[in-house]
Parts: structure tokens; sequence; C-alpha cells
């Protein structure tokens, strides 16, 4: 501390602000209850300093680089013994570059690290979301500034603090986190599909769910500090509970999962297009049927998608009147030669649906 003292980057000379922290780190050798006056002893200058820059507290990163307390990076040439330090206070360091380069520093020995942190230091509870894990992370901090000393996993944190974190995570990942299962999605299409039909249902596109996810995820997902925990909770119930039991009641009145066309069958609706709901049908199940199915309280004509024997789609009409009358012979034509076993009525309107080769009346 004595030889610190003595250079002229401290003492004597012209009245730099270095030469200004210095003494300020004299004056507080009180309160770091040592001696007021030069003691000889080394190990002391790492406190003093500590107090009179109290921004320059630096923790070793390695290869003689330094994070300081207050945010910046610094390096001591590896050369130097100081590089090796675990602490240090940088007393002199210039700004150039992204590190300054450290020209004059103290080692600071743990135990007065503690001391120095029992005073300035700060501690908190940090709970975030571990993307890495995809689990909720609960920390006790104790820092300088930007140096952290230590961190604790944290058995029992906040439960207001591990949801926010968990819906934070589940935003971060733009609902990728979310336990989507086929039901789940389907649901969600019809849900997207009812809303563009009539506001007054929620609206359920993706952006939607993930701003109100404080509504109606977090009230299911007590105690829930992992993805995998997440994908536990049954997405489709939870999104139903959102309707009530009206809405619930008109979505499988005007949103049905399947339609039944005139051969029987019950064709699967697909509404991940929630402006034009679709059904992929073979053409001959659809015989006698002379208009579009609508659904959405009758607002919406459904696409119909008509496949060939072999399902290969063959046309695509939400006007099937207009079908039977412009464009079913030119079809019938096409498909008769490459499937001729098949049923092909001269009177689709009249004629009786089969999803078998021909009527088995």
């Amino acid at each position: 501390l004595e030889a610190l003292q003595a250079s002229p980057r401290f003492f004597g000379g012209a009245r730099t602000p270095e030469d200004r922290a210095a003494e300020r780190a004299a004056r507080l050798r009180v309160i770091a209850g040592l001696p007021a006056g030069p003691s000889g002893d080394p190990a002391a200058a790492g406190l003093l300093l500590a107090y009179a820059f109290p921004d320059r507290v630096g923790r070793r990163r390695g290869g003689g680089r330094f994070l300081l307390s207050g945010g910046r990076g610094a390096f001591v040439p590896e050369r130097e013994l100081l590089s090796r330090e675990e602490y240090l206070v940088a007393a002199d360091i210039d700004d150039r570059g992204a590190e300054g380069r450290i020209w004059l520093a103290a080692p600071l020995e743990a135990h007065d690290v503690e001391r120095f942190a029992a005073e300035e230091g700060t501690e908190e509870i940090r709970v975030e979301w571990d993307a890495e894990r995809e689990a909720v992370s609960a920390l006790r901090i104790r820092r300088i500034g930007a140096v952290v000393l230590r961190s604790v996993q944290v058995s029992s944190p906040d439960a207001d603090d591990v949801a926010a974190a968990l819906i934070a995570g589940i935003r971060a990942s733009e609902g990728r986190l979310l336990p989507w299962s086929k039901e789940a999605r389907e649901l969600q299409h019809r849900m997207r599909f009812m809303h563009s039909a009539d506001d007054a249902f929620p609206a359920s596109d993706d952006a939607a769910l993930l701003a109100d996810l404080e509504d109606w995820l977090l009230p299911y997902a007590a105690g829930v500090r992992s993805a995998a925990q997440l994908r536990k909770l049954n997405l489709a119930q939870l999104l139903e509970q959102r309707l009530t039991w009206e809405q619930r009641r008109t979505l499988d009145a005007e949103a049905p999962t399947r339609l039944t066309v005139p051969s029987g069958s019950r064709i699967t609706v697909d509404y991940s297009d929630p402006e034009r709901p679709s059904v992929a049908v073979k053409l001959q199940e659809m015989f006698g049927q002379t208009q579009t199915p609508r659904i959405g309280r009758g607002r919406v004509p459904v696409t119909v998608q008509l496949l060939s024997p072999a399902r290969r789609p063959v046309q695509i009409t939400s006007d099937l009147a207009n079908f039977w009358k412009e464009t079913y012979f030119e079809v019938k034509k096409d498909l008769k030669g490459r499937y001729p076993k098949h049923y092909w009525p001269d009177d689709p309107n009249g004629a009786e649906a089969t999803r078998h080769v021909r009527p088995r009346r």
C-alpha cells in the first residue's frame, strides 16, 4: 500500500481524478477499520481501492480478462501476476477498445470481497426461464454491481415469480412450449373459424392465445416449472374452457368436426384456413348433393375437394350446383376412361351416391 501511495499516479504532481480518488481511499481507511496512515500492509490495498473505486472491482474471466463491477470489461497482460488473481480492483485503466487496459491494480482477497459486499453489494432472488434446461430457474445471487460473487439454487421460490417466468418462457418460444396435440389444433382451428363468423367468440389464433396466457393457462398451471410438466396438461380441454356453455353448443352445431355426405360417410372438415373450411371426398360419394354444404350459421360454403377413385384431386369447388351442370361431364369423360368399372351416371343430381365401385342395390 505504501508503494501505491508513493506512486505519482496517486500523490504529487497534477491533481488528477486518480489523485483525488486515492486521497478519498486514505480517508476511507477509517471506514474499512484500518489505521488512517500508511500501514505497509499490501493486503489492505485492495480493500481500500474498492472503497475508492467501487465500480472497478473486477472478477477474472480467464486469459487475463476481467469483468468490472461497473459493467465493462478490462484486461491485464497474461505475463503479469495480477492476471491470475480471482479478484482485483483497478486503480488506473484506459478507455480504449472494447476492453480497457489495466495499468495499476491491487488484488482483493476473498474475505475482503465479502466484507466489501456486505456494505456495497446486493443480494437478489432471480426467477427466470432457462431456455436450455426448458425449466424455471430460481437463484439467490450475491453481487457487487455487475460482478456475481455466487449464485445458489432456491428450492421454494415465490409462486407468482415462477408463474411469471413460465409465461415469459412460453412467449419467448413463440408458443412452441405449449403441449399442442392434433385434437387441440383442430379445436383451435374451429374456434378461429367461429370467431371469423361471429366475433362474440374469443380470438384463438396463436398471437391471441399468447397474449392471454395469464387468463386461460395460468389458472391450470399451478406448480408447473418445466416443459416436461407443461406437456402433461390437456391443452384441448384448456382451450375449451375459454368458451361458455352456449358457445360450445354453437361450436358443435356451426363448426362440426365432420360432415355427413350422401353416401353416408362422415368426412372430416379441415378448418386450418378459417376463411375456407374444406372437405376432401370421392366424387361418387357426392352424387345427389345438389347444393354446397354451408356452415357458420349458414354463411360459409364448405370448399369441396372432389377426388378420383384413387383419391387424387380432380376438382375443387365451392359451388356444387355449377360443377354438376358445367364441369362434371368433362371430368366424367376423363375418369370413365381410367376407371371403367366405376359408376359414372348421366344424371349426377338424381344418382345414388356410393362409397364403393358401384351402388350395392
